[in-house]
């Protein structure tokens, strides 16, 4: 599915493995992953889960590429719950695409996909609030905040607040 900014959104392939690598072994991303991704063969394995996570309909991730078909980062919706029509939504970038638009471009288009074509209304999301680019993402992409979680998140011994942030099918369409 093409954006109006010329980014795509496309399921993940194989070829995709450098850019989820390059992502994922930077400091601030490497907790992002279900699992370590420190080889091209971790690399591979995540995208193969993302594969089988689709195929089983319990989540569903796009890889957000450039009109050259790069990877510049992903976003996903999980955490489905049909009976209450909700999803959970994640993104990350690559660290060359931050600040660009990738994520919030991306994010936007998977939630108009996730209202359009699975029929949720209500898509929620969190970030850290020590991530104030998390929040300008969501913020972009037409989440509203919604509350603080206190010191949901623990990393090397330290707690982190998550702010939340929901977007319904009948909210406006962000600018």
């Amino acid at each position: 599915m093409w954006l109006p900014t010329g980014l795509r959104l496309r399921t993940w392939e194989s070829s995709d493995a450098p850019a989820v690598l390059e992502a994922f072994t930077e400091p601030v991303m490497e907790r992002q992953a279900d699992a370590p991704i420190t080889t091209s063969a971790d690399a591979e394995q995540w995208i193969e889960r993302r594969k089988n996570q689709w195929i089983q309909e319990v989540a569903y991730g796009f890889a957000v590429t450039d009109s050259t078909n790069m990877a510049l980062g992903g976003v996903t919706v999980s955490g489905l719950a049909p009976r209450h029509a909700t999803g959970w939504i994640s993104y990350w970038t690559t660290c060359a695409a931050r600040g660009k638009g990738v994520a919030s471009h991306g994010c936007r288009a998977l939630s108009d996909w996730c209202f359009a074509d699975l029929g949720l209304f209500r898509l929620e999301l969190g970030h850290r609030t020590d991530n104030p680019a998390s929040c300008r993402t969501a913020l972009i992409a037409g989440f509203t905040p919604e509350g603080l979680q206190r010191q949901k998140l623990a990393y090397d011994g330290v707690r982190y607040d998550v702010e939340t942030h929901a977007r319904l099918a009948t909210d406006p369409q962000p600018p």
